[in-house]
């Protein structure tokens, strides 16, 4: 399953983090690493972007972004 696909409330934990290069990268700088615990904390009313909670913060990201991080049900 990828983040995109979770819902609102769910926690889910990050197994692999897709994408080329610079966006990798990107995602992986924002703390979107294998093994992170994040739970979806909204959603926009047209479904993009996606706000998420890791780490002790927020985090907003395109659902684009989001279908490249595949993760597991807690």
């Amino acid at each position: 399953m990828t983040l995109e696909k979770a819902a609102i409330g769910q926690e889910v934990k990050i197994t692999k983090v897709g994408g080329d290069g610079e966006l990798r990268c990107r995602l992986l700088d924002m703390g979107l690493i294998p093994g992170t615990v994040v739970r979806i904390q909204k959603v926009a009313p047209m479904g993009d972007p996606i706000e998420i909670h890791l780490r002790g913060y927020e985090l907003t990201i395109r659902k684009e972004d989001a279908g490249r991080i595949e993760v597991i049900n807690l």
